[in-house]
């Protein structure tokens, strides 16, 4: 009777390790915000990590939700190759610019428009894992760029170079001024003896 209590209970341990043991999975890597100026290009940036070797069904969706939050709309489509559209509003105004070997997804969207404020999808499925976290990207089409604190950065340290240039340039000018009073001074002195 000893016999099949302690195995049962060694089956009872292994199926609570099982389920703490973490489940095979795709993650995904996107930026969670993005500015761009209106009728630029942008590169959405989508990465991915998975238990498993990359497989010959790796399957990559792009999908976009306005900010009305009507429908989806399909972006991009990649199964051994990248798809394009052949209608919607990103018809010809997406192209592929990941790398499958090193684990890039992404895309380029041309032209941004307003209408192409909202938020955009990145699913990657590596079978057998196919399940996992969906990247998600909030892209804001502005029409110019806002002020920045890298900006502010660059403005104060550009000034503070340029004062100083002006202050040694000044610490020059006074030095060979100085020094000409001088000489002169000397020269009168000379004379006068």
């Amino acid at each position: 009777m000893a016999g099949p209590s302690w195995l049962g209970a060694v089956l009872f341990l292994g199926v609570q390790l099982r389920a703490l043991w973490p489940a095979a999975a795709v993650e995904v890597y996107t930026s969670k915000e993005v500015d761009a100026v209106n009728g630029t290009n942008l590169r959405l940036k989508c990465t991915f990590s998975s238990s498993s070797p990359l497989s010959q069904h790796l399957s990559v969706t792009w999908n976009f939700q306005p900010e009305d939050l009507s429908a989806h709309e399909p972006v991009f489509y990649y199964l051994k190759e990248p798809y394009k559209l052949s209608a919607g509003r990103f018809k010809e105004r997406v192209t592929w610019d990941g790398n499958i070997e090193r684990n890039d997804v992404s895309i380029v969207i041309w032209n941004l428009q307003p209408t192409d404020n909202g938020t955009f999808t990145c699913q990657v499925k590596n079978p057998p894992d196919v399940d996992g976290t969906i990247g998600e990207v909030r892209v804001r089409v502005v029409q110019k760029v806002h002020f920045s604190e890298i900006h502010f950065l660059a403005v104060a340290i550009g000034s503070a170079c340029v004062l100083m240039i002006i202050v040694v340039i000044v610490v020059i000018i006074c030095r060979h001024h100085r020094k000409k009073a001088q000489e002169k001074r000397a020269k009168v002195a000379d004379t006068e003896l």
